[in-house]
């Protein structure tokens, strides 16, 4: 019977904490109250446009349409003083988004971030081992 040897070091995984797990689960419960959307009204009063953040207890669709030319009138901007409501004021309503949309793209960046440097760590044992093999040839 023959029986290859090989001159590559067996590798052993670096284990991962169950830690880790437990943490990532707990960033997603987290990420639950983050579901809103936050809206703003664009008030234009002659050239000079100023955005406002609309009320947080109205639904989306609700709070696009509070903004209206009247709102921004009845807010009292600087911008908007002796302008008169139909030729010289206009909204615009627009949505942000949520907190939760974001996080889920910075947690993705650091996973992948993470994975990279867990695959280098991996490599540098690994020839970290072959070299300690070798050593006591």
């Amino acid at each position: 019977m023959v029986q290859l040897m090989s001159n590559r070091p067996s590798v052993r995984w670096l284990p991962l904490p169950g830690s880790l797990t437990s943490l990532l689960f707990v960033l997603l419960m987290l990420l639950q109250p983050a579901l809103a959307v936050t809206s703003y009204c664009k008030c234009t009063c002659f050239a000079n446009s100023t955005i406002i953040r609309m009320p947080e207890q109205l639904s989306p669709n609700q709070s696009c349409s509070e903004c209206t030319r009247k709102f921004c009138l009845d807010y009292n901007l600087p911008i908007c003083k002796d302008a008169v409501e139909d030729t010289d004021v206009s909204s615009s309503c627009f949505q942000r988004d949520s907190l939760k949309d974001e996080a889920i793209v910075i947690l993705f960046i650091t996973l992948t971030g993470g994975l990279l440097l867990y695959a280098l760590a991996k490599l540098a044992y690994a020839k970290w081992l072959q070299r300690q093999q070798y050593s006591h040839l």
